[in-house]
């Protein structure tokens, strides 16, 4: 049995498994600090075996017995290497590839009951997610990059991602359907000359361009960054050390003979040239054309290659719950999202946000009777700004379109399964609370069901508390009694809207909380006196 390496006092050991259309990857790495308070992150071993999923996935639409008994011989090979490093947190993700195959569930299945991986097959935008936690920690060293007009741009096996930043802020973020594996396959040019080969893709990938174009200002764009293994070898074969180790910059003249020279060879002279195995000398050519299209549709002169993957926002997720943290800038872009995708569907955004600064107050006050977590408090703030999205479609029933709109949208930062929460909390914001005849409800886990309840319940009376959107209620104190949670407005008007709404909508709250819930006025407080003796 291997000796388990020495680890320093404090460290936590955790793992990263990526599970792409191309290949199955791993990084374990140790966070240290004592207590690791730091989060800062120390690579110990990396790991990658290439793995055709993309090859099933895309070809037949959904992956072969032979390549999921493939997978998991690889998978339970890296699970003998986690023991040895006495990993003590694994997060394992698959993308494209299972995420589209018709039997992802039998994968994920099977590689649980065979080597202990719960696999959590994720979204474009968790996707997204992860790569701008990586790249944003690789350009800290580079502060003269973060005002300018940024495109993030990873090729993948299965999609590229896009993500748009101005002033370091996320604009958007974007899947398109142009992986290196996905073209190969696509367009079957395996017997094509390089040449003819390189213009069928170019071809597709103009197709593609102007979707693109629509959505992003790509024009706009003054640093451009690329990730992912074809840009990493272009940096290798054409980059300069661009300040802090593990960036590159790439002059797009120099980028544009590179794919020039690898376009006009085969993937076997690839393979040889570039010291590289078959299959990734495959997908280098499709790669690499990508890239330069889009470069090409920017305003940007060098590439800047980020020496980062989506496995390394994994781990600094990892280092970021190790220590406990709360990632300030990534609930900033989490509202910033929600924020737009409100304004995108006309709310009342001076309701919107009252409701959700009041739905804040009341978690806060009550957060020893509902054992929730922060990142139940930021669903919360994300289901207040768009509870009333459903408006866009009808004022009829909008509880349930609102449901609708947020569950099939995208908001950057949170998985499906949280943007399903969020949807069912902005759905139960008025009218029938959650019900066993409801389906999308009662597919939820137990667990997530009582957490959607319990959201749903302040949500509702933060809402009834500005019943005629006119933002009367703007401070109150709560005040716990015998079986009774009282709400007392200073100052306030007429309150009779707000109390009628409270009476229709609190019956959940007192369900979930077991107490009732009473608006009453409070006096104002008495002004001090004005003499000098008033004063403190």
């Amino acid at each position: 049995m291997a000796e388990t390496p020495p680890r320093p006092p404090g460290a936590t050991t955790v793992a990263a498994i990526d599970i792409g259309s191309g290949a199955i990857r791993m990084v374990i790495a140790q966070v240290l600090g004592d207590p690791p308070a730091s989060g800062r992150l120390e690579v110990l071993e990396r790991a990658q075996q290439p793995m055709a999923l993309g090859q099933d996935a895309f070809e037949s639409g959904q992956l072969r017995r032979r390549t999921i008994n493939a997978a998991i011989g690889v998978l339970n090979g890296f699970r003998k290497v986690l023991d040895t490093y006495g990993v003590h947190q694994v997060r394992a993700v698959a993308t494209s590839a299972v995420r589209e195959a018709a039997n992802a569930d039998v994968f994920v299945d099977r590689v649980y009951t065979a080597c202990g991986l719960d696999v959590e097959v994720i979204s474009p935008s968790e996707e997204s997610r992860l790569r701008w936690l990586a790249v944003r920690e690789a350009l800290k060293a580079r502060p003269d990059v973060a005002g300018r007009d940024t495109l993030i741009v990873e090729v993948g096996g299965g999609s590229s991602s896009l993500t748009f930043l101005h002033g370091g802020a996320i604009v958007t973020a974007e899947n398109y359907r142009l992986g290196s594996v996905r073209l190969t396959e696509a367009l079957s040019i395996g017997e094509e000359p390089p040449q003819r080969a390189a213009d069928l893709i170019r071809h597709q990938i103009a197709g593609v361009m102007s979707a693109i174009a629509a959505s992003m200002p790509l024009k706009k764009v003054q640093t451009y960054v690329a990730m992912g293994s074809e840009a990493r070898l272009a940096a290798r074969e054409a980059g300069q050390p661009a300040g802090p180790e593990g960036l590159h910059v790439i002059r797009r003249r120099a980028f544009d003979r590179l794919v020039g020279r690898c376009a006009a060879q085969a993937p076997q002279q690839l393979a040889k040239r570039y010291d590289l195995p078959y299959a990734e000398a495959e997908t280098l050519v499709p790669g690499l054309l990508v890239y330069q299209e889009l470069l090409h549709a920017t305003g940007a002169r060098e590439v800047l290659v980020a020496r980062c993957s989506m496995r390394d926002g994994l781990l600094l997720d990892a280092a970021r719950l190790a220590a406990g943290k709360e990632d300030e800038e990534l609930t900033a872009e989490v509202m910033r999202s929600a924020a737009s995708l409100a304004e995108k569907y006309r709310c009342d955004m001076p309701h919107a946000q009252h409701v959700t600064e009041m739905a804040m107050r009341l978690f806060d006050e009550v957060r020893a009777g509902h054992g929730l977590t922060g990142r139940h408090r930021l669903l919360l703030r994300v289901a207040g700004l768009l509870h009333e999205v459903g408006g866009f479609v009808s004022t009829r029933a909008h509880h349930k379109h609102s449901y609708y709109l947020i569950a099939n949208s995208e908001v950057f930062g949170l998985n499906r399964e949280e943007t399903e929460m969020v949807a069912l909390v902005a759905r139960y914001h008025r009218r029938s609370a959650p019900k066993k005849t409801h389906l999308e409800y009662m597919a939820l886990p137990r667990d997530r069901r009582v957490e959607v309840s319990k959201l749903a319940a302040l949500l509702r009376v933060a809402d009834a508390l500005d019943r005629g959107h006119a933002q009367q209620v703007r401070d109150f104190r709560l005040e716990r009694r015998p079986g009774e949670l009282v709400i007392s407005v200073p100052g306030a008007g007429d309150l009779t809207l707000e109390r009628r709404a409270l009476d229709g909508k609190a019956a959940l709250f007192e369900e979930v909380f077991g107490m009732t819930v009473r608006l009453e006025e409070a006096p104002l407080a008495a002004p001090s006196p004005a003499g000098p003796e008033g004063r403190t």
